[in-house]
């Protein structure tokens, strides 16, 4: 038997340690036995933090201490009184805190957003849009831990290395079976092509005809007409297989579409340049669900030139494969969707290579050659200058005029095409108040209009006069509307969009300056106002709404917590 425990013996002792003390009072002991017909769970429920001072007197003035326990000392009241004190104390300004904050809410709800505004003071030519707009450029802290972005960051890598290595698989068993195919057939016709000439009489070599015209053929020899020929002896010849190694010699690279369609935009692209005969393949990556895939091509096997650009009419090398380079095909050549072949120019943007095989390669090959031309360098020194200009004009209002930009342009686009002339740029430079000179303008007109058609594509006209994001910043602007978009119909309602956002982790909300729904009914307007629908959002206004964002922004981590923070990606 356990003995019984005795808690008259029990006593005060010096060499305790008062710091380990816990008042008695802290703990919820039950004031009356638990009796059968009563809820258990309403016994161990635990009371709120408001009633803790309450329910702290209610215990001491219930009878909860054993009748033979000794009272505690004085050196024990004093300390209780002391954290009694204490705990009112600190519930007392947390109350005043929280009341403070709601009373300047009440009273100026926007006035602490529009305070942390332009501290520099140039804020004249701004409007409220504006402002709201720059709100959203706030998000720079890492929505995450260092541990869960390495861990988010190495899934995503290993889902695009899988994604990337399905597709690599796939272009392989193509061509190799497109290789058997072919042999196949070339059998078939080799052996009635082989019936055909096995029996035409001229099959002698012209050797063996001049031999036996100088009678230089031996008795017993007979002449090659009457010989039994096989095929290694007719004049058809077959062509050397393509082997896998050949086609393990590759240069593989990602691209995308550079299309206002958000369809075509989102659109995931992996491509290959094989070095044995300098031809490219672009497949498509598909995913239907979680666990079906499938990788389609988008672009035949073939050798292609360049349809644009001083390189017009030469064939593609390993010198034209960089981040950032455009790889532009015709249209009609290929099987393309409807969307697509609109443009009677397919021009496809390279946002990564795999730079293990670029170094093999370069290594490899003795014919690589890296060089630029001179009038490439004068066309980029023509784009950087009137981006130079522009900048400070877009730095606080990049929003509402590369927005407002490609609204203009829609509503005079009355053929639907994306082409415009002249005049119509250099009417839409005035309503927005872009002052560019004009013989920098006559110089950048020459570069875009390289077939001398007179009309250029308004969405190539924005990227060279405003500039565009890096393909890292643009990675993430595809990956958070393809988080939206998850039909991949290229629009997302904006019901859908106010149900994503979350302004948590916005600065003024977390310093208690704003409200959640405040930021994201300033996003949520902005956004509206850049949108031609304002029910909807298409993928092209969503890549300018952030791209007017991007301007003002110099650092890529910073533009990359601006898409992670309220979108979670």
């Amino acid at each position: 038997r356990v003995p019984c425990l005795e808690l008259g013996r029990l006593g005060d002792s010096d060499e305790e340690d008062g710091n380990s003390y816990v008042p008695y009072s802290r703990g919820y002991p039950h004031t009356c036995p638990l009796d059968s017909s009563s809820d258990w769970r309403t016994s161990l429920q635990m009371p709120s933090a408001q009633h803790l001072l309450s329910q702290q007197h209610s215990v001491l003035e219930q009878k909860t201490i054993p009748e033979n326990l000794p009272s505690p000392t004085e050196k024990y009241k004093l300390k209780y009184r002391q954290y009694e004190a204490d705990l009112k104390e600190e519930y007392k300004q947390y109350s005043e805190r929280i009341a403070e904050k709601k009373k300047d809410r009440l009273q100026c709800p926007e006035a602490s957003i529009k305070g942390t505004q332009l501290e520099d003071g140039h804020n004249g030519d701004l409007t409220a849009l504006d402002e709201k707009a720059l709100l959203q450029q706030c998000y720079t802290s890492k929505p995450y831990n260092m541990q869960h972005s390495i861990r988010k960051s190495e899934a995503e890598d290993v889902a695009a290395e899988r994604r990337k290595q399905a597709v690599v698989e796939q272009v392989m068993v193509d061509q190799l079976s497109r290789q058997v195919n072919l042999q196949c057939t070339t059998t078939v016709f080799l052996r009635e092509e082989f019936r055909a000439v096995i029996s035409d009489p001229e099959q002698s070599t012209r050797a063996d005809v001049s031999e036996e015209a100088r009678g230089l053929l031996g008795l017993g020899t007979t002449p090659m007409r009457f010989r039994k020929r096989t095929l290694h002896e007719t004049i058809i010849r077959t062509k050397s297989g393509l082997t896998e190694n050949m086609l393990s010699n590759k240069l593989r690279f990602d691209s995308r579409i550079i299309s206002r369609n958000g369809r075509d935009a989102c659109r995931e692209l992996i491509g290959f340049f094989f070095a044995y005969d300098r031809s490219l393949t672009v497949y498509e990556f598909r995913q239907f669900g979680k666990n079906r895939t499938n990788a389609l091509p988008f672009i035949q096997k073939g050798v292609y030139q360049h349809q644009r650009g001083q390189r017009k009419g030469k064939a593609y090398d390993f010198s034209d494969f960089y981040i950032g380079a455009n790889l532009t095909f015709r249209s009609v050549d290929h099987n393309l969707p409807d969307s697509v072949k609109q443009n009677p120019v397919l021009t496809l943007r390279v946002i990564s290579i795999d730079e293990t095989a670029m170094d093999f390669l370069k290594a490899s090959s003795m014919e690589f050659k890296e060089e630029c031309s001179k009038q490439v360098i004068t066309d980029s020194r023509v784009f950087k200058k009137i981006q130079g200009i522009l900048r400070e004009t877009l730095s606080k209002r990049g929003v509402r005029v590369i927005t407002g930009l490609g609204k203009y342009f829609q509503h005079i686009d009355k053929n639907r095409n994306g082409f415009l002339t002249q005049a119509d740029f250099k009417e839409a430079l005035k309503v927005f108040h872009l002052e560019v000179p004009e013989e920098d303008f006559e110089s950048l007109w020459l570069i875009l209009d390289d077939s001398k058609s007179g009309k250029v594509d308004y969405g190539e006209f924005i990227r060279a006069i405003v500039g565009e994001m890096n393909e890292y910043r643009k990675a993430f602007v595809r990956k958070a509307y393809m988080k939206l978009d998850f039909n991949k119909t290229g629009s997302v309602p904006m019901v859908d969009i106010r149900k994503c956002y979350c302004a948590k982790k916005h600065p003024l909300v977390l310093a208690g300056k704003a409200t959640e729904e405040e930021i994201k009914s300033s996003f949520l307007e902005t956004l509206g106002e850049s949108c031609s629908n304002p029910n909807e959002v298409s993928y092209s206004e969503f890549e300018d709404y952030y791209e007017g964002l991007s301007i003002g922004i110099m650092d890529d981590d910073d533009f990359v917590n601006i898409l992670r923070n309220p979108w979670g990606i």
